[in-house]
């Protein structure tokens, strides 16, 4: 009998992710093929000791000797706790046949599209994790938050215990981790604009009481997410309320420079209503993604441009 082996994405975070460990089978409907299989396992990955020598050293000098000393009569704090590492592996439940042709789709992987898609996944775990146990602090993951990212290929039970054959890490273009840094504007999607925000010296401005943040904004976020996790619904609710909100929020701090932008939203504002409402009449009309994030898109816009003047 030939060697039936599967490939997967596998992804690594620093902390758990929320859903029990196991394996999970993904269907869309109840009657439709299985399109995916997770595997979650946390892994409890402890710190090295404050202190411990990471190599053998070599004969300590006279200064280093008297400089720990004086370290000794130093209090310390306690040392870091073990810190959890959750591992995502997501299985394409097709299987292959042969070794080469594991090889081969290895090497013509689209790195950034099947990464996206396994994140997807996972996300869709946690978020369906998130409302079984009506647990609003459990959070969706994004490929920039992995620790590591891995594809590869093993037998069944090696994958079904996130093992594997071959495996290699993944790196982006652009990198994934580009998200991390506040360093310039970052390369990469459409969306990745956080820098035109001027993330640290608002975050400075609020924490200090220097600054307001908009009713609207946490909707826009939330809008966005859901956008991108293709729960059309949610994100037409979210959208209409965020519209709803932003709109008198901006006019309130007169602002001529946004009066444009402004005026745009309040042209908007009716295909949006519409779309929320297509969303809540439950008649099999689904709201029209495209419009969605036309509007998503042209709201950023403005929150950008109002942070950009320094707020």
């Amino acid at each position: 009998m030939p060697q039936q082996l599967f490939v997967f994405i596998q992804l690594e975070f620093a902390w758990a992710l929320g859903p029990t460990d196991g394996r999970y089978l993904l269907r869309r409907d109840a009657d439709g093929d299985p399109e995916r299989v997770v595997v979650l396992s946390t892994l409890q990955a402890g710190r090295q000791p404050l202190g411990a020598p990471t190599a053998p050293r070599s004969r300590p000098s006279l200064l280093a000797r008297v400089l720990r000393g004086q370290a000794r009569s130093t209090p310390t704090g306690p040392e870091p706790a073990p810190v959890p590492t959750a591992r995502a592996t997501v299985i394409d439940p097709i299987s292959l046949s042969a070794d080469n042709q594991a090889r081969t789709w290895l090497a013509e992987l689209d790195r950034e599209h099947e990464v996206a898609a396994a994140t997807a996944i996972v996300n869709r775990v946690i978020h369906s994790h998130r409302i079984a146990a009506a647990d609003p602090y459990v959070h969706e993951v994004s490929p920039a938050q992995a620790l590591v990212i891995r594809a590869g290929w093993g037998e069944g039970e090696q994958v079904a215990d996130g093992r594997w054959l071959h495996a290699r890490a993944l790196t982006s273009a652009d990198g994934w981790a580009a998200s991390r840094s506040s360093s310039g504007p970052p390369r990469g999607r459409r969306r990745d604009r956080s820098w035109a925000l001027r993330p640290q010296e608002r975050l400075a401005a609020l924490l200090a009481g220097r600054g307001t943040a908009l009713l609207c904004e946490e909707l826009v976020l939330r809008a966005r997410q859901d956008l991108d996790r293709e729960r059309t619904a949610h994100a037409a609710f979210e959208l209409d309320r965020a519209y709803a909100l932003a709109v008198p929020e901006l006019r309130a701090e007169s602002r001529q420079d946004l009066a444009i932008r402004i005026a745009e939203l309040e042209q908007l504002r009716a295909g949006v209503q519409e779309q929320a409402q297509a969303a809540l009449e439950l008649t099999g009309r689904a709201a029209d993604e495209d419009a969605l994030t036309h509007a998503l898109e042209r709201l950023e816009a403005a929150l950008r441009a109002r942070t950009a003047a320094g707020l």
